[in-house]
């Protein structure tokens, strides 16, 4: 299958669940060694879960079927620009190559606020937005000191 072969897959099924009111206009698909992986979209509503993007749900699916956590060597297409969430679940899954269709400026012409998230992350100390305070350090850090001496897999 070629690049826009795979999009068409993530429009079909973000059409489907967009239709069906379970989520936005947002699908994805996860391709590796060619062969197509995960198909998903977004079910946000449906789920009632604000993580239940198209992007994640394809990466969740995606690491079920593969029996992994590290979808290198994948690639990810999108129906829309990743938001901040997705983005991050992309770089932790090692998918190092993303195609998208739409960007930020589209997704908020219809009133999606990935920009408005990306800006918090530029300036994070937004007052009043979101409070951020850090508390029993001492007793949390012992988990990571134990998780450090059994030698756990990092990822």
């Amino acid at each position: 299958m070629n690049n826009k072969d795979v999009m068409k897959l993530a429009i079909k099924e973000a059409e489907k669940t967009m239709n069906k009111d379970m989520g936005g206009p947002f699908g994805a698909a996860i391709v590796k060694d060619d062969k197509v992986i995960a198909v998903s979209s977004n079910t946000v509503l449906a789920d009632h879960d604000p993580t239940a993007h198209a992007e994640i749900n394809a990466i969740r699916k995606a690491g079920e079927r593969l029996k992994t956590h590290d979808l290198s060597g994948c690639k990810l297409y999108a129906t829309g620009y990743p938001c901040p969430m997705c983005l991050s679940a992309i770089i932790w899954a090692n998918i190092k190559e993303v195609y998208y269709g739409t960007d930020l400026d589209d997704a908020e012409e219809i009133g999606f606020r990935d920009d408005f998230i990306y800006e918090f992350i530029r300036n994070s100390n937004q007052e009043g937005f979101l409070k951020l305070k850090n508390i029993s350090k001492k007793e949390c850090l012992k988990l990571f000191e134990e998780y450090e001496e059994k030698e756990k897999e990092i990822y």
